[in-house]
């Protein structure tokens, strides 16, 4: 005789999330994970899932100014806290001078880390300002990539920096 398993009943919950200066009600389990409630309710794909461990930094997005791994908590924990995706950043100026180094210097291969990077990049140039290519190896640790070797990569956000240093002493 074959014994059924019955497992308990989820029950859904509605989160308010605040993505990108969007309000969103995500109806879902409350285990659900940042990450997927991003890409699976939000539609906002660019948060990418692939250690689910926190290792890989594929999942990295920024919460209330810093980067967070997306894929460690439970999409619930953010309520009441800005939520930034790499969608949401199209417009900085930070950003789009990273993009464009990441393409100038070849730190772009399958693109799969590349959301996380872009992320983590920008925390280094606006929290790091003075980073040498030790610091920025330091930092980028936390994101894995296993295409490009990191050489463009350090080089794109060496870039960057030179680039703010130069146009913060100009101003000053």
């Amino acid at each position: 005789m074959k014994t059924e398993l019955r497992l308990p009943a989820t029950r859904d919950a509605t989160i308010r999330l605040r993505v990108n200066g969007i309000e969103h009600a995500v109806r879902c389990e409350p285990r659900t994970h940042l990450a997927d409630a991003l890409r699976e309710h939000c539609g906002l794909t660019a948060t990418h899932i692939g250690c689910e461990h926190g290792v890989c930094g594929a999942c990295t997005v920024e919460v209330d100014g810093a980067p967070q791994r997306a894929c460690l908590q439970s999409a619930q924990r953010f309520e009441g806290k800005a939520i930034a995706t790499l969608e949401g950043m199209d417009d900085d100026p930070l950003n789009v001078a990273l993009r464009q180094a990441f393409t100038e210097n070849h730190a772009l291969q399958c693109g799969y880390c590349t959301p996380g990077m872009l992320i983590t990049a920008r925390d280094i140039v606006r929290r790091l300002p003075q980073a040498d290519e030790a610091r920025i190896r330091e930092e980028l640790a936390g994101n894995l990539c296993r295409c490009t070797g990191y050489q463009g990569i350090v080089r794109a956000i060496q870039h960057v920096l030179k680039t703010y240093r130069h146009e913060a002493s100009h101003a000053a």
